[in-house]
């Protein structure tokens, strides 16, 4: 339908429209430090006090809260008997300390320790003391799964929390538009009143409600009002009746790119690139209407930082034949073939194919994803020696690191090192290589710099695990003295499964 024929007839309902609840919001002053999400809701007035009631006529003391208070930074999808972590993780630490930690971890840590920082920003727990009802713990942890490009984990968290303000549900709603799931999160921004829509937002969610007149309605009095700007005028134009201008040239790139304007631009046919955006943006090629290989290098991208779990990537390796040669289907080629051995106990294929799926995945970055899915099912056989040490390698870099071992699946020429490490049973085992030696002396628990021995006196396990995280996290610029604390820090932490993980990570990565 076209656009201008309900400027005329509606100009006065435009007029008495501009102070309405879908008022378009400013963006001076953006809800997240996360520069690409969009602006679709204001902030709803301060809640009042309310008063606590009881059903006991007797007279007691009557205090006061805010709604909601104290609550939120609570919210998790782990509890302690699952996360592992004791309920007052945070102990005596401060909202803005945290906070300050989560922000500065890497969003690519080492697979280990992304693990753990997943665990942690999933966990529930007691709130910190000074914990109130803008939630920058909890938006903190939601922000940087968005950031790593963990989309279900962290709309499963918002969700958990219920849209109770503007930015818990200006977060929801676009994780939903970036895991296509806006219907719901649509119906929730129409039929919730306290909070107030801006305009693209509003147009779009009338539109996928399929109240399309209404939804051209709101663009003309937004246009009127001139509370659109220019670009969004022309994608919302195109979006609402892309008929009108076929033929026309693309609109030009944004300047920035929102999940909306994304989600806008893809239905309307012209898709913006998914090179340069950030990981979040990757989940939405997941989506069975783009292409086998787009969605291939997606998953990809998502399964190196440990957004996505092993099996979500393997399985599109396995979906079909590769469609040619070189790059990603020489990847689908080799897992496919490995898979085949596996699945078959067939050892003369498997001597061809585990060392070609190893030289493969090393090269795209993503031998930690080949060892998570297959070392474990490599366990359930002793290999040949040819390839038995590739074997143990895999096994040992997956979650199932302590049966190789156990099981014997360590040829004798495997560094005595990675048993000692897998077993936690270091002895008396020296070393002269400095990262063998730091990894030892870290599983030794030397004394701990002062610093973080306070943080332990202090019952600050919360801060003593993210430091730990940091002081490991970079493998790429690690010296060993950071192996040392940070091991020691995990396993005075009681973190003991992290820190052989860790330590094993970075032994067997520099072996391949």
């Amino acid at each position: 339908m076209a656009i201008d024929t309900f400027k005329a007839a509606f100009a006065a309902i435009a007029i008495a429209c501009s102070g309405s609840a879908f008022a378009q919001s400013t963006s001076e002053d953006p809800l997240s430090a996360i520069g690409w999400l969009s602006d679709v809701v204001q902030d709803p007035p301060e809640p009042g006090p309310a008063v606590a009631t009881t059903d006991n006529a007797t007279p007691q003391e009557i205090t006061t809260t805010q709604l909601g208070q104290a609550k939120i930074d609570a919210v998790g999808l782990l509890a302690p008997s699952v996360s592992g972590l004791p309920k007052n993780f945070w102990g005596p630490s401060s909202v803005s300390d945290l906070v300050a930690l989560i922000t500065r971890q890497r969003p690519d840590p080492a697979p280990p320790m992304a693990a753990l920082l997943q665990r942690i920003l999933l966990a529930e727990l007691t709130p910190p003391f000074d914990s109130d009802d803008r939630a920058a713990l909890f938006l903190a942890r939601v922000d940087k799964l968005l950031e790593i490009g963990a989309l279900d984990p962290a709309q499963a968290l918002l969700e958990q929390a219920g849209p109770r303000n503007a930015a818990i549900f200006q977060r929801l709603f676009d994780v939903s538009l970036l895991a296509g799931r806006e219907d719901r999160v649509c119906k929730a921004m129409l039929d919730q009143p306290e909070f107030a829509p801006t305009y693209p937002a509003r147009i779009f969610c009338l539109a996928r409600d399929g109240d399309w007149d209404a939804a051209a309605l709101t663009l003309g009095t937004a246009e009127l009002l001139g509370l659109v700007s220019k670009n969004e005028d022309a994608l919302l134009a195109r979006f609402l009746d892309p008929d009108l201008f076929e033929g026309a040239p693309h609109l030009p790139y944004p300047d920035r790119i929102t999940p909306l304007n994304f989600r806008m631009h893809a239905a309307i046919g012209e898709p913006l690139s998914l090179g340069t955006v950030p990981d979040a943006f990757a989940y939405a090629a997941l989506d069975t209407s783009y292409g086998w290989k787009t969605r291939l290098n997606a998953a990809e991208r998502l399964a190196r930082s440990g957004a996505i779990v092993p099996p979500v990537l393997i399985d599109l390796y396995l979906e079909r034949e590769a469609a040619a040669s070189g790059g990603v289907w020489d990847r689908v080629d080799a897992i496919q073939a490995l898979d085949a051995a596996i699945e078959a106990k067939d050892e003369p294929a498997l001597i061809l194919a585990l060392p070609l799926a190893i030289r493969t995945m090393r090269r795209a970055g993503l031998i930690d994803v080949l060892a998570q899915y297959y070392g474990p099912k490599l366990t359930e056989n002793r290999h040949e020696s040819l390839v038995a040490l590739d074997a143990a390698r895999l096994i040992l870099l997956s979650p199932a690191y302590e049966l190789a071992p156990a099981n014997g699946l360590l040829p004798e020429s495997a560094p005595l090192i990675w048993s000692a490490v897998a077993t936690g049973q270091i002895g008396k085992l020296r070393s002269d290589d400095p990262l063998e030696a730091a990894i030892l002396d870290g599983f030794r628990t030397p004394e701990l710099p002062t610093q973080y021995q306070q943080l332990l006196d202090d019952n600050r396990f919360g801060e003593a695990s993210l430091q730990a995280i940091a002081l490991l996290g970079d493998t790429e610029v690690l010296d060993p003295s950071s192996v040392q604390t940070g091991l020691a820090l995990l396993r005075a932490l009681r973190l003991e499964d992290s820190a052989r993980r860790m330590a094993l990570h970075l032994l067997i990565r520099r072996s391949f």
